[in-house]
């Protein structure tokens, strides 16, 4: 049997993507009036564990990773590269091998995309990226999910992406093409998205494009979305909030974007920097089904990547 891996949204079929959305909104909806803890009918990962390892600090990940198989009738172990030999020099492959005898599949929060990849190559066992410097595919399923639970038809619909050209940025790069969306990406040259996933858009037929404002941007979009100007492992703070701050989501930036037009934000939010209170707090702000659809969109992507 071939190993599915889910490390990045390029090398993965469309179908298999739409699939995964399908499912997710299929358990979320079965699960209606339920407790959280409640396994879901069949417990179709029973007898199955997750290993998840974190390099980087997690709130949603590591609680929606974890609820995701108890859910589904599995288990998780969590330990951070600290608490493991990979602390103390074991090679990344080396501990793959071993995981691979122990678990039925891993999740990593890493540092280096690289590390993640390394990883997968020597796995026995499917591994899914919590997030890396490159990417955060699991974010982007749950973003999307979110939209179309809430009226958005993904294809032909106008996202626009306001701030730092990171990680999160990336995997909206990856599914537009995907998905049929068109993303207009609003950012300071100093943080520009990677050359090569615009190249790759490009070659796919991704309808992707790059401004220098972010009122360019967000015209005419039905989408906003903001991500924090600082993030874990960036050295450069003070320079970001004063490049990033015109890149803020205010309620004027927002007037600019289509009537009806919704707000998302990853989290951790900082208020006051990359979006106004009155923004992700208000009306046209999803952030919260965005946080819990994390929770059903890992469970799905989950089944995918064992099988199930």
């Amino acid at each position: 049997m071939t190993i599915r891996h889910f490390l990045d949204l390029w090398p993965l079929e469309s179908a298999d993507l739409r699939a995964i959305l399908d499912e997710a909104r299929r358990m979320k909806k079965a699960r209606a009036g339920w407790t959280k803890g409640r396994i879901d009918p069949g417990a179709p990962l029973d007898g199955h564990t997750l290993a998840m390892i974190f390099e980087k600090a997690s709130t949603r990940t590591r609680f929606s990773f974890d609820m995701a198989m108890r859910q589904l009738g599995g288990s998780s172990i969590t330990a951070t590269s600290s608490d493991m030999q990979l602390g103390r020099g074991e090679t990344i492959e080396d501990t793959a091998r071993v995981l691979s005898r122990y678990v039925d599949a891993v999740m990593i929060r890493a540092n280096d995309h690289t590390d993640i990849e390394t990883f997968a190559e020597a796995s026995g066992v499917p591994v899914i990226n919590g997030l890396s410097d490159r990417s955060h595919p699991c974010q982007i399923m749950a973003d999307l999910m979110t939209l179309e639970e809430n009226g958005v038809t993904l294809k032909g619909a106008r996202l626009a992406w306001v701030g730092d050209g990171n990680n999160v940025c990336a995997s909206f790069i990856h599914a537009a093409p995907k998905f049929g969306f068109s993303l207009a990406i609003g950012t300071p040259s100093r943080y520009a998205p990677d050359e090569d996933d615009l190249e790759i858009a490009t070659e796919l037929q991704g309808r992707v494009e790059l401004f220098d404002t972010a009122e360019d941007a967000v015209a005419g979009a039905d989408v906003v979305i903001a991500d924090t100007f600082v993030s874990m492992g960036d050295l450069d703070a003070e320079l970001r909030l004063e490049v990033l701050e015109p890149f803020a989501v205010t309620e004027e930036l927002m007037e600019l974007a289509n009537g009806g037009a919704r707000f998302l934000h990853c989290l951790p939010a900082h208020r006051g920097e990359e979006v106004d209170a009155e923004i992700i707090d208000g009306p046209a702000s999803l952030v919260w089904d965005e946080a819990e659809n994390r929770l059903h969109a890992q469970k799905a992507i989950l089944r995918w990547c064992l099988q199930k």
